[in-house]
């Protein structure tokens, strides 16, 4: 009887465990794909926009995406070889 709930609690254990570790896990390493499946050139005001996240190319996309997102929570992907857009990674890389 004791065997039998030892065993029980070592498995409930190890379950808690591996629920764990896979919380843990980054979003970014589930989800290998391309984030942006078309993208914006033409500029936007620099007043609407509220952050932006440049992530290179990689085995999840062989793209270079720039997200912005703006001001009123819209995210829009922008094209990294329009001229203005480049200025903004020109700015980020710098920083």
């Amino acid at each position: 009887m004791i065997a039998k709930t030892v065993a029980a609690v070592l498995v409930l254990l190890l379950i808690s465990v591996l629920g764990t570790r896979a919380e843990a896990v980054p979003r970014s390493a589930i989800e290998l794909r391309c984030q942006c499946i078309s993208t914006h050139s033409k500029f936007i005001l620099p007043k609407f926009i509220q952050n932006v996240n440049l992530t290179p190319s990689g085995p999840h996309c062989k793209n270079v995406e720039v997200i912005a997102t703006l001001r009123n929570g819209r995210e829009v992907c922008l094209e990294p070889t329009a001229p203005w857009v480049k200025l903004i990674i020109k700015a980020i890389l710098d920083k």
